[in-house]
């Protein structure tokens, strides 16, 4: 379980995952040894994961990002799974999110251009043996959100 002290470590981290172990202590108002055991320890138990960069797209040439929507076939465990596997290994594909509802999957796609993105749903998905049908949805703008602030307190 995490404590106010671990909440503000992820908090501060979520704001400058780069801050050096010192300026991490004197943010959350600890000791920097203390700062080192609570990193340790929510790697440990999986509540860190990573760090991670940020990383403008459209500065690489990409100008079109879509959201893939996805029904399979069928939802047959052994399907599901490996559709699950391939699709991450695509080029372009940002993140594969598994869904409950109408569709079974959502990816997130980039792509230099709109033949690049047609190209992508012809190659990988429009012939795949368990796709039975998809829905492609331009980004026009991406905001990320501060929802773990609200989940931190």
């Amino acid at each position: 379980m995490i404590d106010d002290t671990d909440r503000a470590v992820i908090r501060a981290l979520s704001a400058n995952a780069r801050m050096s172990g010192a300026a991490l202590a004197a943010a959350v108002g600890v000791a920097e040894s203390t700062v080192s055991l609570r990193l340790k320890r929510l790697h440990v138990a999986g509540v860190v994961r990573g760090y991670h960069v940020d990383v403008d797209i459209e500065a690489l040439g990409v100008t079109v990002q879509a959201l893939i929507s996805i029904r399979l076939v069928s939802i047959v465990r052994e399907d599901v799974d490996r559709f699950r596997r391939e699709a991450p290994t695509w080029p372009g594909v940002l993140a594969l999110f598994h869904m409950g509802g109408v569709d079974d999957f959502l990816l997130h796609v980039a792509a230099r251009n709109a033949s690049d993105l047609r190209d992508f749903v012809l190659e990988h998905l429009a012939g795949h043996p368990a796709v039975a049908h998809t829905e492609t949805n331009l980004i026009f703008d991406h905001v990320a959100g501060r929802g773990l602030e609200r989940l931190l307190d």
